[in-house]
């Protein structure tokens, strides 16, 4: 196995993290826009959701271009497909999501504790930590790339992980957009489909797909290392903004505690009965 491109790899960094600034910035800036263009004059902060994916994107693209002499052919082309497909998939659909509509509930309550300029204290406080987070997270696919080893089991194994956690996410996120543009079913609990067997096959869907991805990047060192990148994922997804704050704002919902008892919180698994 040839030795591992350190020098290259470590020079890659700072090319990488100037992505992650240039889509925060360009993030920034439409936000700044959307709010100019609307009603309240106010930035809509909640875009950098639309941006999350696409930034993953933009980074694994840089990995490639930088890791061309390095890494292994086969793992580079994998990482950036299946990067590619996941974030402009969820850019996508966060973007129609949001078309025409107002700032997320959970950016206007984060945003309540603002002290003077609230675009400025929505930098400190939405941009630079997911910033931050979307390079952590990431350095399982720049490592990835520069890693030397050829695709084996380990890998297949990692895609088929990857595999599992696109359709939770995907037939999850259409099936909540289907349940919420039914009129008969507004104020109600969604419990059938994937969302039957966990509360949040979106979430698990987003936690399979990087645990998928760092398996593709482990199969070689030091993709081992980044253990901890999915990890972060996975803590944010399960402990911190992603299930916390959605079952908080369910939490007055008629039929959501019974769901709650029933229904597993994140791994899929057959209903509980009463």
């Amino acid at each position: 196995m040839s030795p591992f491109a350190l020098e290259a790899f470590v020079a890659s960094l700072p090319w990488a993290a100037l992505g992650v600034v240039l889509v925060l910035a360009v993030t920034y800036a439409v936000a700044i826009g959307a709010g100019a263009a609307g009603a309240a004059g106010q930035a809509r902060h909640s875009v950098m959701d639309v941006a999350w994916g696409p930034g993953f994107v933009v980074i694994a693209l840089i990995s490639f271009v930088l890791s061309a002499a390095e890494g292994d052919g086969g793992r580079r082309v994998l990482l950036l497909v299946l990067t590619g497909i996941w974030g402009i998939r969820l850019g996508t659909h966060i973007g129609r999501r949001a078309r025409g509509g107002h700032e997320d509930p959970r950016y206007v309550a984060l945003l309540k504790g603002a002290r003077g300029s609230r675009n400025a204290y929505a930098l400190r406080r939405v941009y630079l930590p997911q910033g931050i987070v979307m390079f952590f997270v990431s350095l399982t696919i720049q490592v990835g790339m520069f890693a030397t080893g050829p695709l084996g089991p380990l890998a297949v194994a990692g895609s088929a992980v990857w595999l599992t956690g696109f359709v939770f996410e995907s037939v999850g996120d259409r099936q909540l957009e289907q349940f919420k543009n039914d009129p008969a079913r507004r104020g109600t609990v969604l419990n059938s489909g994937l969302w039957r067997y966990t509360r949040h096959p979106n979430y698990f869907g987003d936690a399979a797909v990087w645990t998928g991805l760092f398996l593709i990047a482990a199969e070689s060192w030091p993709g081992v290392l980044t253990i901890l990148s999915p990890a972060l994922m996975i803590w944010t997804l399960t402990a911190k903004t992603g299930k916390p704050l959605t079952e908080k704002a369910m939490s007055g919902r008629p039929g959501y505690r019974d769901y709650v008892q029933s229904t597993s919180g994140f791994i899929p698994w057959p209903p509980r009965r009463h």
